[in-house]
């Protein structure tokens, strides 16, 4: 069965809007654990416009599986994760500007300060993650510096339609093949939802994809619990039809 990590970043972002104090991310990762969550995801942004220091404290505390901890690879974040010790770090790039990830870290144009923070974060005990494109030579620098996963990012697979669709998805299956065969663990997200998740979890060799936006937008009509139950679900009915 690939695993689900559920991303709980928007629940914070519905709060933000208010400055208040609900919906509290902590109690959506309760119910998101209760409908079947392998893994909790939430991503520490610099300017903390949605998740912040005290959430990331208590989820350490309460999340029940594994708590997978988005971040750049910073000085401050490096630091907050040590003293955290979530079960899993995934670096990401990050620009104030923009409204969600927009594209996988540039490893070669960046690879003394990543390996860096990568080798200080499994010196801590930590097991760390690349976000990247689905790019092979992406994939030999990360497998070079140490990293015990990436995370391919699938957003211009889930921007697409037709044989542009078919041709990232093409790239994301060769892509994975060369991650099997560097020895990572082979993890996908970004814009993944009910209707497109089918074909990723059937890439030979898929650990775990990471959801977020449609999960929490299908529950806001029918609640955290369920509609992480329904995504598990839909993953195992395309993993029975495939045959695996």
């Amino acid at each position: 069965m690939v695993r689900l990590g559920v991303n709980i970043d928007h629940v914070a972002t519905v709060r933000q809007a208010r400055l208040a104090a609900e919906p509290d991310p902590v109690h959506a990762a309760v119910l998101a654990e209760l409908g079947g969550a392998d893994q909790i995801t939430i991503h520490l942004r610099e300017d903390r416009r949605h998740i912040c220091d005290r959430d990331l404290a208590i989820l350490r505390q309460t999340v029940k599986t594994r708590l997978n901890l988005e971040m750049a690879s910073t000085e401050e974040m490096v630091r907050i994760a040590l003293e955290t010790k979530p079960d899993m770090v995934t670096l990401v790039p990050e620009k104030r500007q923009e409204l969600t990830t927009e594209g996988g870290l540039n490893v070669l144009g960046n690879y003394d300060s990543l390996a860096d923070s990568v080798q200080r974060l499994k010196d801590g005990g930590i097991f760390v993650s690349l976000f990247v494109d689905a790019d092979a030579d992406q994939m030999e620098k990360c497998a070079e510096m140490g990293a015990d996963a990436v995370e391919i990012h699938t957003g211009r697979y889930a921007d697409t339609k037709g044989a542009q669709q078919r041709e990232e998805l093409s790239r994301i299956i060769f892509a994975g093949q060369k991650c099997r065969e560097l020895g990572l663990v082979l993890n996908s997200g970004h814009g993944l939802n009910y209707h497109n998740v089918g074909e990723i979890v059937t890439i030979p060799g898929m650990n775990e994809v990471n959801i977020g936006h449609s999960i929490i937008a299908r529950s806001i009509f029918v609640g955290v619990e369920r509609a992480v139950r329904e995504m598990k679900e839909t993953i195992h009915r395309a993993l029975m039809d495939a045959g695996l």
